[in-house]
């Protein structure tokens, strides 16, 4: 009996100290669920529409500090982020011949006011919503948008959100923020709120998420950098294969006019009102295969 414990003991002795030397591995429960969750599915006639930005592009709408675009094609129709302002939220979409009630989903990208700032306007016209807010929110925002009657998805870790639409997850430190991930049959779509995290990071994490080419990165880039570090993220988009740029909001104007230099056609210019489609992303790359 003392013999057979003795050899449990040094069976279990030897599979730790294997396991730490990583010869073998022992699951983790973490891992595994996260595995789980993420089923690699595609997004097809995707159009995403700017309802809200501090950019002017279409007459008629308003503009005002902040970002907000609608997107639709997919599986369920999302917007991701309000804006800064509830009022001029609902103005634009009104123009734009969009309703509250076709809101499947809303994903905010970050607590900031120019973000969130028309949630509970919206909530008040459309309270049949699901709401996927990071799990750093304070606990008080989260229960108003409960109190509306909203679903409320809490978001940690990179989460499948519908067919083919994926969250990076909360990524950050200081000021934490999830992107939108859009996977297509001409590849990702990348749509940023401020991309405090790091406009790099965030497209690194998207490509490891979802494993495929990135064919647009939109939305507010956050740079208000010198034009040496602006080239450098330049750069390093080119290294990573990102074919197509949206910047908007914060992204800065210098950065937006370096990115049209480098991008020439390859280059959306973004603001209120825009619409892009796959369509319109497709007869970019016809034209340019044409030259």
């Amino acid at each position: 009996m003392r013999t057979e414990k003795i050899l449990i003991l040094l069976t279990l002795f030897i599979l730790i100290f294997l396991g730490l030397l990583g010869v073998i591995s022992f699951p983790k429960e973490e891992q595994a669920m996260k595995e789980d969750n993420i089923s690699i599915t595609t997004a097809k006639n995707v159009s995403i529409v700017v309802v809200y930005d501090n950019n002017p592009y279409r007459e008629g709408l308003k503009t005002a500090w902040g970002f907000s675009c609608l997107i639709k094609g997919t599986e369920k129709t999302i917007l991701f982020d309000t804006g800064g302002d509830g009022l001029t939220l609902l103005a634009n979409m009104e123009k734009l011949g969009i309703t509250p009630e076709e809101i499947d989903i809303i994903v905010l990208s970050h607590v900031h006011g120019d973000h969130v700032g028309g949630l509970s306007t919206l909530l008040k016209q459309n309270p049949k919503v699901t709401v996927y807010l990071l799990e750093s929110f304070p606990k008080s925002f989260k229960d108003a948008v409960r109190e509306y009657g909203a679903e409320v998805i809490e978001v940690k870790e990179e989460l499948k959100i519908c067919d083919g639409v994926y969250s990076t997850g909360e990524l950050g430190t200081w000021i934490k923020e999830q992107s939108l991930v859009i996977n297509t049959e001409r590849g990702l779509i990348v749509i940023t709120g401020c991309a405090h995290p790091g406009i790099v990071k965030i497209v690194k994490v998207a490509k490891n998420l979802i494993g495929n080419d990135v064919n647009l990165v939109m939305g507010g880039f956050h740079l208000g950098k010198s034009d040496e570090e602006i080239t450098q993220i330049i750069s390093e988009f080119k290294k990573m294969g990102v074919r197509h740029v949206a910047p908007c909001h914060c992204s800065g104007e210098r950065a937006r006019q370096l990115f049209k230099k480098e991008y020439g056609e390859n280059y959306f210019d973004v603001g209120v009102g825009r619409v892009i489609t796959i369509d319109s992303i497709d007869s970019i790359n016809s034209i340019n295969s044409a030259k």
